[in-house]
């Protein structure tokens, strides 16, 4: 989804240069003259603004008067102002009213990219930074997702409706939907908002730990029990408890559940009496649990004790408008984690990513933007970021860049041992005389045949080096191609001593 720029200038011409300005880096834009009817638009169409460009000096509601209203609002967007008076004391004032940035008329395109792009993209981190604050403190809500689609209205409705109440509530849908988020949603907009939320996958406990993991256990009841064991259960008094996955539950678990959904208590492993605890439950699954009920895998009464409140979540490929403001929040927040400046997505790798299914949904495309953001070498994802999704879409095919030319390397020896000749063996390595006549030769094998060790020919090729430079240090060590310190140790280990420079 092109993101949109609201242009607020009370200077016609003005506003003309930066519509077509920002038009030109790729940004839809609205403009308006005043500030009023800018407050009118953000109350309006508040999830279609992606950034207002707020000059500060206008007739009637001015700039800081703008800020000043938005201020502590939610979904506002990040907020430029820009004024022909720029001096210290304006851009404190705007700076402390809100604004991310502030630019001097005329600014260059270039300055005013950078700076609709760097806020953009803070935005974006500001957003998945908060989310990760609320989901971490339990107060996420419906608002924190990004839910656009008229697909995911529905879910939104019931998921606050059952937030109003205490009854337990089921989430289907097929695997990577965002079930577990629409859970914590549920509790942050819940008067159990901030309290604990325990999460349980139930398909990935061990058979015979799943009533000691849920339910707890006393100390020495059963061999291993070293300690007394608090159950998920207990961990979430007060709080919610959210069983992911819940198809996978044994039948012996599903009766104690059953208990502790009827009567409020549960019996840990070894106890002598029943424990109260207080707890919401929230259940998810992506099994098709009257199947599995037909099929004797899963108690009947427990089930319809779970599907009290069903929720269905739909795939992605059921509400394709969200996958451009998932896109945008993805390639944000991986850029920052790799250190890549990428910014957005071209036209063609859009219509790629919303023709594809998804059967992953939003786990598979965050890993494939994840991917594609490693891949990335400009400042746009293309479709050649993508090769694993293009490859089942049809219409759309990578360019794969020409491989290097090969390069042809000749052998530094290119003697009889290389070719094969392995009876064949080289006696001496030569360093021919600077003059041409004659050389000097170390030795590669003994008097016997045999290999030298390499610190007998280290310590010959020093000996070599020190009387051919004349013991200068410096000259030695830098055709040895080591350090001077390094020199001299070795000189050391193998008793050589320098000539007098």
């Amino acid at each position: 989804m092109v993101q949109r720029v609201l242009i607020v200038d009370d200077d016609p011409a003005q506003r003309r240069i930066l519509e077509e300005t920002i038009k030109r880096m790729g940004f839809e834009t609205r403009s308006t003259n005043t500030g009023e009817q800018a407050l009118q638009i953000l109350d309006a169409d508040q999830g279609s603004i992606s950034l207002m460009l707020l000059d500060l000096v206008m007739p009637g509601l001015d700039g800081l008067g703008v800020l000043e209203r938005i201020s502590g609002k939610s979904g506002m967007p990040p907020v430029i102002v820009q004024t022909a008076h720029g001096s210290i004391d304006a851009a404190i004032n705007a700076m402390r009213a809100g604004a991310v940035d502030f630019v001097v008329k005329p600014a260059s395109p270039e300055r005013l990219e950078v700076s609709i792009r760097s806020a953009l993209k803070i935005e974006a981190l500001a957003g998945e930074i908060t989310r990760i604050k609320k989901k971490h403190e339990g107060t996420l809500t419906f608002g924190d997702l990004i839910i656009r689609g008229s697909a995911m209205q529905r879910v939104v409705a019931l998921g606050k409706r059952a937030a109003a109440s205490h009854i337990p509530v089921l989430i289907e849908g097929e695997s990577g939907v965002g079930k577990e988020l629409i859970a914590r949603a549920i509790q942050g907009e819940s008067e159990r908002a901030g309290k604990p939320f325990i999460t349980v996958n139930c398909g990935a406990i061990p058979e015979n730990l799943v009533e000691s993991i849920l339910f707890g256990h006393e100390k020495g009841s059963f061999t291993g029990a070293t300690d007394k064991r608090i159950g998920k259960f207990q961990e979430a008094d007060g709080g919610t408890l959210f069983l992911d996955e819940v198809g996978e539950l044994p039948l012996d678990a599903q009766v104690k559940l059953l208990r502790a959904l009827q009567e409020g208590e549960i019996d840990p492993v070894g106890s002598k009496r029943p424990v109260k605890v207080n707890f919401r439950l929230i259940s998810a699954t992506n099994r098709d649990m009257i199947q599995l009920v037909k099929d004797g895998k899963f108690r009947e009464d427990l089930y319809y004790r779970l599907n009290v409140f069903p929720i269905w979540v739909p795939p992605l490929r059921d509400r394709v408008e969200d996958i451009p403001d998932l896109v945008h929040h993805f390639v944000a927040r991986f850029a920052a984690e790799e250190g890549k400046r990428v910014s957005g997505l071209s036209t063609d790798a859009h219509k790629l990513l919303k023709a594809y299914a998804w059967p992953g949904n939003v786990r598979q495309l965050e890993n494939a933007v994840f991917r594609a953001v490693v891949l990335a070498d400009g400042s746009e994802l293309t479709v050649n970021e993508f090769p694993q999704i293009a490859a089942h879409v049809e219409g759309f095919e990578v360019q794969i860049p020409p491989a290097p030319a090969e390069l042809q390397r000749t052998p530094a020896y290119t003697g009889p041992a290389m070719q094969g000749a392995e009876d064949t063996i080289p006696q001496t390595v030569e360093v021919k005389s600077s003059g041409g006549s004659g050389s000097l030769g170390i030795p590669a094998v003994d008097a016997a045949g045999e290999i030298r060790p390499l610190e007998a020919i280290e310590a010959d090729m020093i000996r070599l080096a020190l009387g051919r430079y004349r013991g200068h240090m410096t000259e030695v060590a830098k055709r040895l191609n080591i350090g001077r310190s390094t020199l001299y140790r070795k000189m050391q280990e193998y008793g050589l001593e320098p000539r007098a420079t």
